[in-house]
């Protein structure tokens, strides 16, 4: 394929500001009137979903442990057909991944298999000339890594800004191309899970011209471009993921996307449809039935437990959801798909209210993380995702917990550190796992055919 020019915005570690410095970057680039094609390093929803606002395209998540190389770089490719450049945004620190398995999942990965140079962003907030030795041990770790520049986060001010560029540039030979100082009305909204996601709509109208205009007079975006010129062409190979041809439609698939349920990535929806699948979404919120000549369900992850009065209110929805699945329509919920379907959930503040009724378990809101991590996937039995010891990777985030285990014989999944996870029977699966579709060339083909092969029997 031709070559894209592109870039990885990593950080020295989390917190540093890399989702602010990269979606701003994006923005201030779009500005210019470049097409630019957003990714995020690691399994992250919510950071993608500013740099997808920012760039007015989705943004695909790029994970070197829940996907085999090749389909990474399927991905890869097939997103930046048509953009001016990519800009990829890492996760935690440079280095930092999967933790029993050295270098997987890690932004320094990513960039090394797709042969993308490295912007490295650093807090100085108490840092001056030291500055230098940080960039030089993070540029010179790993001899296959391309670092090519950096950017000074907090910075305190002109005279600050010169003293951390001066070390850097003498001492460990990388060109500072942008000293931000902070700004605290660009602060990006927080709570338990991280930043609050753009779906809700509390995001500023104005925030990304404002971000835009800041990093854009900060950050010189000429010396960005010509440094994203250093990527490698990235060789075209098929993952088995995609299917070689275009697949007819051949079946329709409800898809939760609201406020409460905003968490997918992009190529889970991506190879649904690529091989044969109409997405129709729907909100559990708001709409009173499902999308109508639908054959399977997806209810993704988010938040329910905040719009949990809204979500029980609506009668309507619940009673459609529950019937379909009674039904044996083919259905996939993930971590607070999973809470939606229980008899009730707890929000934060200990009220309580009824859910879909599906499950044999209620949800609560525990005030602390429960999972947060890898997970590989073994399916027990099979299901209309896998068959029975066919395995998928993921991840899990999560605060929330069951008050009733579900029992052994209705579980899901072994996970690979021992435990039973998820609940299935018939065609519904239930979990806390996000699983990744592209980690098992057989996920997304497996629920379309088995929404097709339910619609038929229907008809």
């Amino acid at each position: 394929m031709p070559r894209v020019p592109g870039v990885v915005v990593a950080g020295a570690q989390s917190g540093v500001g890399k989702t602010t410095v990269s979606t701003g970057l994006v923005a201030a680039l779009v500005h210019r009137g470049l097409s630019v094609q957003p990714f995020k390093a690691g399994p992250d929803y919510i950071d993608s979903s500013y740099l997808a606002l920012a760039a007015g395209r989705p943004c695909r998540n790029l994970d070197s442990w829940m996907m085999p190389a090749d389909a990474l770089r399927e991905s890869y490719v097939r997103a930046v057909a048509g953009a001016d450049l990519a800009v990829v945004e890492g996760v935690m620190g440079l280095f930092d991944g999967h933790p029993r398995e050295v270098g997987a999942g890690t932004t320094a990965d990513v960039a090394k298999l797709l042969g993308l140079p490295v912007l490295l962003v650093i807090n100085v907030s108490h840092l001056a000339q030291s500055a230098a030795a940080l960039v030089k041990g993070y540029a010179e770790l790993d001899p296959d890594l391309r670092v090519v520049g950096v950017i000074a986060n907090n910075v305190g001010g002109p005279g600050h800004g010169s003293l951390v560029k001066a070390a850097v540039e003498g001492n460990a030979g990388l060109p500072v191309v942008g000293c931000l100082s902070r700004r605290e009305d660009l602060v990006l909204l927080e709570r338990h899970l991280g930043l609050v996601p753009t779906d809700e709509g509390r995001l500023a109208s104005d925030y990304l011209e404002r971000l835009a205009e800041h990093i854009g007079s900060s950050i010189e975006l000429e010396a960005v471009l010509r440094l994203a010129e250093k990527a490698l062409p990235v060789a075209e190979s098929a993952s088995g993921a995609w299917p070689n041809e275009p697949v007819a439609q051949r079946t329709r698939l409800a898809i939760a996307r609201d406020e409460a349920f905003c968490f997918y990535y992009q190529d889970n929806l991506d190879l649904l449809g690529a091989h044969g699948a109409e997405l129709a979404f729907f909100s559990p919120l708001r709409d009173r039935s499902l999308p109508q000549n639908c054959a399977g369900l997806y209810l993704g992850g988010g938040f329910p437990e905040l719009f949990a009065a809204t979500l029980a209110a609506n009668h309507a929805m619940l009673s459609a959801v529950r019937e379909a699945i009674r039904a044996g329509m083919p259905t996939y919920a993930e971590c607070g798909g999973l809470m939606y379907l229980c008899q009730s959930l707890a929000d934060p503040e200990g009220r309580v209210y009824p859910m879909a009724g599906v499950l044999p378990a209620r949800a609560l809101m525990i005030g602390r993380r429960i999972a947060l991590g890898y997970a590989e996937a073994r399916a027990l039995t099979d299901g209309p995702l896998l068959a029975a010891g066919e395995r998928a990777r993921g991840h899990e985030f999560h605060w929330s917990g069951l008050a009733e285990p579900f029992a052994a014989a209705d579980s899901a999944y072994a996970l690979e550190d021992g435990r039973l996870e998820g609940y299935r029977q018939g065609n519904l699966v239930a979990s806390y796992v996000h699983l990744h579709f592209a980690s098992n060339a057989r996920l997304a083909p497996n629920f379309v055919a088995s929404c097709a092969a339910w619609g038929a029997r229907r008809c």
